[in-house]
């Protein structure tokens, strides 16, 4: 039971296989392709431009942390000048958080900036890939196009073609019933003389009726004859001559 079933389902997917097969279109899979890388190039270049900004926040943050240090710096030596080493001493720690962040900022760009490069490098290569990818399409396209077209010419020429075929079957069916209809008027007719068959067209008459008519006919086709000898032959005779 296992086997069968195995072997049916086996068959399934193979005229599945097929009728997909039949019903794909080279043409549109190809362009479905295309698009699809398109959109993938599309997503990266977001990505790009989603680090780049990410990159250019960060930087703004380290530059105004940068004048927060130039600023503290000042503040402290202030301080100092006026006598006030705690001033001086707060001024300094907080520079010290400051460069710390500045520090941290400086590692995540230069993450940031790494990730823009890795995804400005795919993306050149992603799009020279698409670039290729639209020229071999447009010619498989082309390819397929002609020889579809040379299937159908090759078709047609030589009635394997699905019309072609429907067309010579019918063809064939029209020759049949013709032969039958030929045959069928024959064989009436051919009934008909031989009186097997009554012709309605000769009005009430029976077979029997036109037979007797026949005979009728002839006998007084042989009487005109026999009148018209005897007229001929009476206008033959040779006239007394005067004594």
């Amino acid at each position: 039971m296992a086997g069968l079933l195995s072997r049916a389902s086996t068959v399934v997917k193979a005229k599945l296989s097929k009728l997909l097969d039949r019903a794909e279109d080279p043409s549109e899979t190809l362009d479905y392709s295309y698009e699809q890388q398109l959109r993938l190039l599309q997503d990266v270049k977001r990505g790009v431009a989603d680090v780049t900004t990410s990159k250019k926040r960060l930087q703004m943050q380290t530059t105004q942390l940068e004048q927060s240090v130039l600023k503290l710096e000042t503040q402290a030596r202030d301080a100092l000048t006026a006598g006030r080493e705690d001033l001086a001493r707060a001024a300094l720690e907080r520079k010290a958080l400051v460069q710390q962040q500045l520090q941290s900022l400086d590692t995540q760009v230069a993450q940031l900036e790494g990730q823009q490069q890795k995804l400005v490098t795919s993306e050149k290569q992603l799009q020279a890939k698409i670039e290729a990818f639209r020229s071999q399409k447009e010619v498989i396209k082309a390819q397929y196009s002609a020889a579809e077209a040379q299937v159908r010419i090759g078709e047609a020429a030589t009635g394997i073609g699905e019309q072609m075929a429907d067309t010579g079957l019918a063809i064939q069916r029209a020759r049949d019933k013709t032969e039958q209809m030929q045959a069928r008027a024959s064989a009436v007719e051919e009934l008909v003389e031989a009186g097997t068959l009554e012709d309605f067209t000769a009005g009430d008459q029976t077979p029997l009726d036109r037979e007797l008519a026949q005979i009728q006919a002839g006998s007084q086709v042989d009487q005109e004859l026999a009148r018209l000898k005897g007229e001929l032959g009476a206008g033959e005779q040779p006239k007394e001559l005067d004594q």
